[in-house]
């Protein structure tokens, strides 16, 4: 069953119907945003309390880098990066309508409207930044936003739009996986040691270039111990390093998984082994300004998606980047009466694309039966 998500505004005036709240950047195109067809929605209206004002609707995409309980002493910690509004009411530009218009319409009642917006695919995807326990209001990070309002006029900056007159729902710009993937990466290292004549070669690699939330992933290891020391440990670390491109030369990385495995490797031996890993973000929900996929409401999100670049589109336009790569260590004791002085760490990196996987295209109208309002 398909939801419909629909918003009220606080003098009852303006209701926003919106079929869905998840666009799909393609990498070469961005579903449009008829907010009736195919990210569908329509605005009903009840004039009674208008007066001379006209109802607008526009869907704007900011950068948010500070809460919005901030937003005081004419210091806005928002940046609108694009927005394009219409008005809906009395009515000027009739989309098109299509099946989804109709069925929206159907459930609107009288008194609504459809409208549509393109989204240019030049902009960012929505990321947002996981606040810490005690942070409060909307989190920093790049997001989407649909609004519904009545003014006097369409773009007035010195009109003052009163909250109870607005009804809004934030939507998401996401990257789904390409439908083919490539061979994985591959790294090694063959490192010598003090007290030691022959050294240590470490060969690491992935079955592929990309993988899904949530999949597991295995990583093929393979151990030459030439040397008079002992591999005590494998440590696996997936770091994430957040860019942010858009204000400042802000960037970051923290680690999302930690994992350790036992496997030993005795001087002059060999170990050939497949170990698995699964970050996810329910290992990290304490990690403050970790980056996430753009959040709806209360609902349930993941590590954000790895940061797909468009041919042609500057790095800049895009706010925030996301990447991953993959650190195995070896962990290796030194012997005789050295010991821990001659010890150290045999270290490759290997990159990583975190994606979702494309879901089937089985939508139907019909299924539109519930109303979801938040």
């Amino acid at each position: 069953m398909a939801k419909i998500f629909k918003k009220t505004s606080g003098n009852g005036g303006l209701t926003l119907y919106l079929g869905k709240r998840d666009y799909v950047d393609h990498v070469t195109a961005v579903d449009r945003v008829e907010l009736f067809p195919n990210p569908d929605g329509v605005v009903k209206v009840d004039t009674a309390d208008f007066g001379d004002r006209k109802a607008f609707v526009q869907l704007a995409c900011a950068f948010r880098y500070g809460s919005e309980d901030l937003d005081v002493m004419g210091l806005c910690f928002r940046k609108d990066i694009w927005f394009e509004q219409t008005q809906i009411y009395p009515e000027c530009n009739k989309p098109q309508l299509s099946a989804m218009h109709e069925t929206l319409l159907k459930k609107a009642g009288d008194n609504a409207y459809p409208f549509s917006f393109e989204i240019p695919n030049n902009l960012p995807c929505s990321v947002s930044l996981q606040p810490g326990p005690d942070d409060k209001g909307k989190a920093c990070g790049v997001d989407f936003e649909v609004k519904t309002y009545l003014a006097m006029e369409k773009n007035n900056p010195d009109e003052k739009i009163e909250k109870k007159d607005t009804a809004r729902l934030v939507i998401r710009k996401i990257q789904y996986a390409p439908s083919q993937v490539g061979a994985g990466p591959k790294a090694d290292i063959c490192k010598s040691f003090m007290m030691s004549d022959k050294p240590v070669h470490l060969e690491a690699s992935l079955e592929k270039d990309l993988y899904f939330h949530g999949e597991t992933i295995p990583i093929k290891i393979k151990i030459n111990n030439e040397s008079n020391k002992t591999v005590k440990k494998i440590k696996i670390t997936v770091d994430q390093t957040t860019d942010i491109v858009l204000y400042s030369a802000d960037k970051y990385t923290k680690a999302v998984l930690c994992q350790e495995f036992g496997e030993t490797v005795d001087a002059n031996g060999t170990l050939d082994k497949t170990l698995s890993i699964t970050p996810l973000l329910s290992d990290n929900k304490e990690k403050r300004g970790l980056a996430l996929d753009g959040r709806l409401k209360d609902e349930d999100t993941n590590l954000a998606s790895t940061t797909m670049l468009p041919q042609g589109v500057e790095k800049e336009v895009l706010g925030i980047l996301v990447s991953y790569k993959i650190k195995i260590n070896l962990m290796v004791a030194g012997g005789g009466l050295l010991g821990g002085l001659t010890a150290s760490d045999v270290t490759v990196e290997l990159p990583l694309n975190l994606m979702h996987p494309k879901p089937e295209e089985n939508f139907k109208l019909l299924q539109i039966k519930k109303v979801f309002s938040y």
